[in-house]
């Protein structure tokens, strides 16, 4: 499916990343974050708040090549002591990193891991970069988790996108085993009419539809909850998903796809 609008990506990080900042709202910075294991809320809050840095600054300078992401090229890439200071500091990137975005538009060339190499894929990437840390703050701190329709679908199409990419499949081994003769996924959001997905493993290359029909295995659940299995925040065997057919075949497509 097409993206969505660039400036609905730029009001989403920011959105997106006022909404983690609530869910970080006196918890326990140092707790462990159990769908990031070798982060604490603390770290996953920098990594966020150090992606958005880092993309500002590409953005900025167009750059045609990737940028260390480090303090030594990034500026303002270390959030200062206390919660105060780390809360002050992700609504400041945020905000940063959306009005370099709107002032680029999303056609300007910037260096990008994947394609298109333009400002907009970043706009996509971190608004959904966001929404996803976001769950693993929400669920930590035992906080609710509730996402809006489009961009939960979005970041399902960005996915399964990525993973059908065939530059992408052709450098790393992990996608290229997604390949195959026909095995199929779908996808059933159960509050949203139509937003379906048949993903095909094809012998040359992963291909995806927006489609109702039956598959090797289904998957059904909220369009939020869908996001959140596929991106492996929600256990396959939740009771808040209906799986049917080869559930060994679902587990395969997870496995081979953490990087998402």
């Amino acid at each position: 499916m097409a993206p969505l609008d660039h400036e609905r990506y730029c009001a989403a990080v920011i959105a997106e990343t006022t909404a983690l900042r609530e869910a970080l709202h006196g918890a326990d910075l140092a707790r462990q974050v159990p769908t990031c294991p070798d982060w604490t809320l603390h770290e996953l809050a920098a990594h966020v708040g150090q992606a958005h840095r880092w993309a500002d600054a590409m953005v900025r300078a167009r750059a045609s090549d990737e940028l260390p992401d480090d303090a030594a090229h990034v500026p303002g890439y270390e959030p200062g002591p206390g919660a105060a200071a780390l809360d002050t500091w992700l609504a400041d990137g945020a905000a940063a990193l959306a009005a370099a975005l709107r002032a680029a538009g999303p056609e300007a060339p910037v260096w990008t891991w994947a394609g298109p190499h333009r400002a907009g894929f970043w706009a996509r990437r971190m608004a959904v970069e966001t929404l996803v840390h976001r769950a693993d703050a929400a669920l930590t701190a035992g906080r609710p988790y509730v996402t809006d329709g489009d961009l939960a679908a979005d970041g399902i199409d960005e996915w399964l996108g990525l993973l059908s990419d065939p530059e992408q499949a052709a450098k790393d081994p992990d996608l290229a085993g997604l390949l195959g003769v026909g095995r199929t996924l779908h996808l059933h959001a159960t509050d949203v009419p139509g937003a379906e997905w048949l993903v095909t493993g094809g012998p040359g290359h992963v291909e995806v539809r927006r489609e109702h029909t039956k598959a090797d295995v289904a998957v059904r659940g909220t369009l939020t909850d869908l996001l959140l299995v596929m991106q492996r925040r929600l256990p396959a065997d939740s009771d808040r998903l209906a799986l049917f057919g080869d559930r060994t075949l679902f587990d395969h497509w997870l496995d081979r796809t953490r990087w998402g």
